[in-house]
């Protein structure tokens, strides 16, 4: 899927980002500045999975249009890394979150949105799409010192070892640190529930209030409240984007994400006695074992599971239902060169 189809050679073709996506328009930016784009008849004959179509964070080769005119996509480039999720709801298939993202920061407010299951959620989804996750843990000032480092003793405890910022955007403890480590040219995706406080904070990191807007603009800006996603680039040459708040998502293709991120019971199962070990009760069960002990949490190994299986579950669903697909295809063309005899 994501690689030049047309290769286009004109003169007046380029390489954009995707700041925004908004229905059937684009909000692209390169060195010029924004523009608007829309995606080439042929491109969209050629691709309509939501997976194969451009979300923030892509590259892609735009025709740009004399003056204000609308540009056209003609090709999506290779992206480096992917945010996606199951779709909303009964459907079966990806939506996109964002793409060429370097960091997924994942911000939960220490006061009462901390949840260790989501957390591990967030990042089976960060790992398994190539970006590396940073926690961060906001409103401190509204809990005890007590408290914030018995969260951070939570999740070293669960054998995550991701960075743990900690700020509050009321007394701007912390704003400083997470400065500092914006790099100039690194992707910086915040996720997180809604009222965790991410909008705020890239509106203070921006240096200014963002504008309401009703659909995509000309200069990229964006809804206090956010309810689309949007690159932004920062002073000092770092990109971030802001998401919609997402309390719950489902997972799909995620064997190598949930490897990664639950690691101390990856570590273990490898000293199970059975290879195929369900860790369900088999004799020399190595996990088993651990959560005997205390050296592991039952309810960390119960989210490990409970990810697996939603996973595997979900895998199979598309799976059978990309076969319907393609069997209705098949069907359609069939029937259509019958028709075509008669």
């Amino acid at each position: 899927m994501n690689h030049p189809h047309e290769n286009p050679t004109e003169a007046d073709q380029a390489v954009a980002r995707v700041a925004a996506v908004d229905r059937d328009l684009l909000l692209l930016v390169d060195g010029t500045g924004h523009f608007r784009a829309k995606l080439a008849g042929s491109y969209l004959h050629h691709h309509q999975r939501p997976e194969e179509l451009p979300c923030v964070g892509d590259r892609v080769i735009v025709e740009k249009q004399p003056g204000d005119g609308v540009g056209l996509v003609h090709a999506l480039l290779e992206r480096t890394s992917s945010l996606r999720r199951k779709s909303a709801g009964k459907s079966v298939g990806w939506q996109m979150i964002a793409a060429n993202v370097d960091h997924v920061i994942i911000v939960q407010s220490c006061h009462v949105d901390f949840n260790m299951n989501r957390l591990e959620r967030y990042l089976v989804m960060a790992t398994e799409g190539g970006a590396s996750p940073i926690i961060l843990l906001t409103k401190t000032d509204l809990v005890p010192p007590a408290m914030l480092e018995a969260q951070r003793s939570a999740i070293r405890a669960a054998g995550i070892e991701a960075p743990i910022l900690t700020l509050s955007n009321v007394t701007q403890e912390g704003i400083a640190e997470l400065e500092q480590m914006l790099q100039p040219g690194r992707t910086y995706c915040f996720v997180g529930s809604s009222g965790v406080g991410k909008s705020t904070l890239i509106n203070r990191l921006t240096g200014r209030e963002r504008q309401e807007t009703g659909t995509v603009s000309g200069t990229g800006e964006g809804r206090h409240t956010t309810v689309r996603r949007e690159l932004i680039e920062l002073e000092g040459g770092a990109f971030v984007i802001d998401n919609p708040g997402m309390r719950e998502f489902g997972v799909m293709d995620a064997a190598s994400g949930i490897a990664e991120s639950f690691a101390d019971i990856s570590a273990l199962a490898a000293g199970c006695r059975y290879r195929d070990c369900t860790h369900s009760g088999e004799p020399g069960c190595a996990v088993h074992d651990a959560i005997s002990t205390g050296t592991i949490g039952r309810e960390h190994f119960d989210n490990y599971q409970k990810l697996a299986r939603e996973s595997e579950f979900n895998d199979m669903s598309y799976t059978e239902k990309r076969r319907k697909d393609r069997d209705f295809g098949k069907l359609k063309r069939m029937v259509g060169k019958h028709d075509k005899r008669g």
